[in-house]
């Protein structure tokens, strides 16, 4: 399957500073920062700086480099906003949206790690 990445995309330009963050962690890799419209007390981002528009084209794609350090960024931003289950502190949601039927809404890869709060069920139950 062709991925189609649009160097204009809103986290695209956030990498080439074109558009401020506020900036949780950067490797060499991966940059994370806040959400501008959170949903939870915590709601970070995560992101590839390599042009991956899903996580399945990320995981097809991707340096073995790049995998690691994405997926170690991930860990280190939950141990820097305190989600860490195992520190006693409840837990997280990590998401990632793909596609049309998975609502994605920036064509760049992106995990929102959400916590500080009881997240609820992630889907309703069918009726």
């Amino acid at each position: 399957m062709p991925y189609d990445y649009d160097d204009q995309n809103i986290f695209a330009k956030i990498l080439r500073g074109e558009i401020p963050n506020t900036t949780v962690l950067e490797t060499e890799h991966s940059l994370a920062f806040e959400d501008i419209a959170p949903e939870a007390p915590v709601h970070t981002l995560v992101i590839p700086k390599g042009p991956y528009v899903t996580y399945d084209h990320f995981a097809a794609e991707a340096s073995d480099a790049e995998i690691v350090d994405f997926n170690r960024a991930i860990a280190e931003v939950c141990r820097i906003k305190g989600v860490v289950p195992g520190d006693g502190q409840g837990g997280f949601r990590m998401i990632s949206n793909a596609g049309e039927n998975g609502v994605q809404e920036v064509p760049h890869l992106h995990v929102h790690i959400l916590g500080g709060q009881n997240m609820g069920r992630m889907v309703p139950r069918p009726t």
